[in-house]
């Protein structure tokens, strides 16, 4: 969803047929979490059972969708952009933005590249163009695309120079995409520059053959970024963290100026009051409301290649919260939404991490700000996975036009395998998961073509549109990323 709060969605095209059910899936949304546990009705199962579908533009079976809905596939890794580059490998988080005429939308479109320094496999890469780390591999792609035809109308660079771009969020007033890269490597893994910040990237400006000139924002930290989120009402930026095998924070940046977020700001991190070191990967409850306080970082860009503590280790220095894996980050209704991948009492059969903790399939978190003064800020477990079947390891977010949640799963298991009967010959085969008004998962998507991870998922600005990807590989060019818009509909169900 662009950048709005419900008021502004409500009064924006299509916004009048959409009001009631958001409301709706909002309030049911509520009355399960406070319940403390999901509402499964028998008579809701989402869309419908999936089927195997074409591809209207290629032909090809790429999905599995429920009946009625179709797609289009575009903007495949190794086919040629209008800026003469091909396009990228490692396909991952995206926006969706007004295009430049009616009819077009504009999507902003990571790639995750986890390539050498330098190394030309599917790098996102302009020769003579202005960025960060001449060695970087990674960075964003612009595409113009008419959701109906599949057809795009250009594609090219809009930034590079950076390394792993993961997944990102959209800027105050959807001015354009802020990407995160998910690493703190630098000097010492090769690198001329340090990395683990976030880039800007404007909605107009760049064009073929001309990136932008990336620059870190580093008052927003170093450290493995994954997601963002910025509260429309107040500019501030929340952020989430995903480093495997350590406890990970949830982060907020206070800028100085909310149009400006390079202007400085304060950058802290989610403690829960009074409980000093709460651990959120396990033995919680859904609905339980947690009061929140924030804890300052002190030095939000550490020289970590000369030994200095990293931003999540000052905050957990200072009772900062814990938690698994944070990845996806979305801002609806008035909250913050996001995924913890493994956290949870359900076990994935991984080992456990350096400190202990055993994975679980995921949790989905709800971050509300207070809104008045005297309201204090409130954490609430919204769903816990239970078991791979219902849903694993949930990655990218989207809260959705008419106010539903969907969920790109990023199977990360090593232990449990995970089939699909729709999708015979593979294993850990991944999921579009939706969440329905009464809290109860379901399918309503399969990549029956590999087993790479959905990503990316967001709404075109009319709510028609679902616009996702099939990650790919983030070394190599096979399988190939893709981009796929699916439209259907949208009223018959909960998303």
């Amino acid at each position: 969803m662009t950048q709005l709060d419900r008021r502004g969605f409500l009064t924006t095209a299509g916004g009048t047929m959409a009001a009631g059910l958001a409301l709706q899936t909002l309030g049911s949304h509520a009355a399960w979490a406070a319940a403390g546990r999901p509402h499964h009705s028998p008579d809701r199962t989402g869309y419908g059972p999936l089927r195997r579908a074409r591809s209207r533009n290629t032909g090809e079976e790429l999905l599995a969708l429920p009946d009625g809905f179709s797609y289009v596939a575009f903007g495949v890794t190794g086919t040629p952009m209008s800026d003469g580059q091909m396009t990228p490998i490692a396909h991952d988080g995206m926006a969706a933005f007004p295009g430049p005429r009616p009819g077009v939308v504009r999507l902003i479109r990571n790639h995750e590249v986890r390539t050498a320094p330098g190394s030309p496999v599917g790098r996102v890469h302009v020769p003579g163009s202005a960025r960060y780390d001449e060695q970087g591999v990674s960075g964003t792609t612009t595409l113009d695309v008419e959701p109906h035809t599949g057809r795009v109308l250009q594609q090219f660079v809009s930034l590079n120079g950076t390394i792993v771009n993961c997944a990102g969020g959209i800027m105050l007033h959807g001015r354009g995409w802020l990407t995160c890269e998910e690493t703190t490597a630098g000097p010492g893994q090769g690198w001329p520059q340090k990395h683990g910040y976030v880039f800007e990237v404007p909605l107009r400006g760049p064009r073929p053959g001309k990136p932008v000139d990336a620059q870190p924002i580093t008052a927003m930290g170093r450290f493995s970024h994954e997601a963002l989120a910025v509260d429309p009402r107040t500019g501030f930026v929340y952020e989430t963290e995903d480093d495997s095998g350590r406890p990970n924070g949830f982060f907020r940046y206070r800028p100085r100026k909310p149009e400006d977020l390079a202007a400085g700001g304060v950058l802290e991190m989610l403690k829960i009051r009074g409980r000093p070191g709460y651990d959120t990967r396990e033995g919680q409850r859904m609905g339980v409301r947690l009061p929140v306080e924030w804890v300052r970082i002190d030095d939000p860009d550490p020289d970590l290649e000369n030994g200095a503590t990293t931003v999540a280790n000052q905050g957990l220095a200072a009772g900062a919260a814990k938690f698994n894996r944070l990845e996806g980050c979305w801002y609806g209704d008035g909250s913050i939404y996001f995924n913890s991948t493994s956290g949870g009492d359900a076990k994935n059969g991984d080992a456990p991490g350096a400190d202990g903790f055993v994975e679980g399939y995921g949790q989905v978190w709800r971050f509300i700000p207070g809104r008045r003064r005297g309201d204090g800020d409130i954490l609430e477990l919204v769903y816990e996975s239970p078991g791979r079947k219902a849903l694993d390891s949930p990655d990218n977010l989207n809260f959705t036009p008419r106010g539903g949640i969907i969920l790109c799963e990023d199977d990360a298991s090593d232990a449990d395998e995970d089939p699909h009967p729709l999708a015979p010959g593979l294993t850990n085969v991944n999921r579009l998961i939706g969440l329905d008004p009464g809290g109860a998962p379901f399918e309503f998507a399969v990549n029956i073509t590999d087993t790479s991870e959905f990503a990316g998922a967001c709404f075109s600005p009319d709510g028609s549109t679902l616009f996702v990807n099939t990650f790919g590989n983030s070394t190599d060019v096979t399988p190939p990323g893709r981009t796929y818009a699916i439209q259907g509909p949208w009223r018959r169900g909960p998303l």
